[in-house]
């Protein structure tokens, strides 16, 4: 493991033994070894060329689709959210967005420049370098089908960019060019992508995107310490449906608990450890195995040690 910074010339933020509960949306998770917060792109890449070669890195956004075990990361956690942070109009159909934006910030810019396809983007509950990750989606729209390019930024500190057709894509799913077969996880981050999208009648302006985020408010646990859609929907089927189905709505393991409002999140009802919620996570895939046949699949990340040493 790295030892402590002492490099004079990078100027952003180091902690050492920093809570993830203070960053995560579950409100959970034992401490990073490192967690750095770095000024701008230059110091980010300063900071991996000299200082985090040969250690685990978990580059962290929101926070809103990662769970950390509550013996912590042992390795460093990259919090992205606010550097670099370019959105900006290339020509009358592409924009060029840092991973470190929200997806909010990025739906708003597009819908006043006339390029409405990227409304779908207001329902994702994270940063842009969280939905380019996975695929993120919402009200029917998936994050990829409108990616051009991305810029990458490798443990060594080496930006390269990349083509689309460079990436495995399927549903909730990115897999890059130096992933495994095993873990989908790459040795390289996202730093900027290259987006089209164009102005259709599709009834996503902005008055309409509240129309909607206001009917998910609705559905959904929206305030609570969660980390959204907890399992990706089978072929076919809605994982919430599935669990309901199985009469888990409400069902808790500790102060973790399916919610009575959406049976796709888990709420941390207030103390919830994280190995609660992996528990729960757990318990949930294999009663809906056992009462319907069907194996849940997580879209949450879980990261860490799952015992104290």
């Amino acid at each position: 493991m790295m030892a402590n910074v002492k490099n004079s010339q990078i100027r952003g933020l180091i902690k050492y033994d920093e809570p993830m509960s203070k960053h995560t949306s579950w409100r959970v998770g034992g401490p990073a070894k490192v967690f750095f917060k770095p000024v701008d792109l230059d110091d980010l890449i300063l900071f991996l060329q000299q200082e985090a070669n040969d250690i685990n890195i978990c580059f962290l956004g929101l926070g809103s689709n990662l769970l950390v075990r509550d013996a912590g990361f042992n390795g460093c956690v990259i919090a992205m959210l606010g550097i670099n942070q370019i959105l900006e109009k290339v020509s009358e159909t592409r924009i060029r967005v840092s991973a470190g934006v929200t997806c909010a910030k990025t739906a708003r810019f597009c819908l006043q420049h006339n390029m409405n396809q990227a409304a779908f983007l207001a329902g994702i509950p994270g940063t842009m370098g969280g939905a380019l990750a996975m695929n993120a989606g919402a009200f029917g729209g998936e994050t990829w089908p409108y990616v051009i390019e991305v810029e990458t930024l490798d443990n060594k500190g080496i930006l390269r960019t990349r083509q689309k057709s460079e990436y495995d894509i399927a549903y909730r799913h990115v897999q890059g060019p130096n992933a495994s077969k095993k873990d989908s996880q790459s040795d390289e981050w996202f730093v900027s992508a290259l987006c089209e999208f164009i102005n259709e009648e599709t009834g996503q302006d902005e008055k309409g995107i509240k129309e909607l985020l206001s009917k998910r408010n609705d559905s959904q646990p929206i305030g609570l310490p969660s980390c959204g859609s907890v399992f990706t929907n089978p072929d076919g089927d809605h994982a919430a449906r599935l669990i309901e189905a199985s009469d888990l709505k409400g069902f808790c393991i500790g102060k973790a608990c399916v919610s009575e409002k959406h049976a796709n999140f888990i709420i941390n009802t207030g103390g919830a450890k994280a190995a609660e919620i992996e528990a729960l996570i757990q318990s949930i895939q294999k009663t809906v195995l056992e009462k319907h046949d069907v194996q849940l699949s997580p879209e949450v990340r879980i990261i860490g040690n799952a015992e104290q040493s």
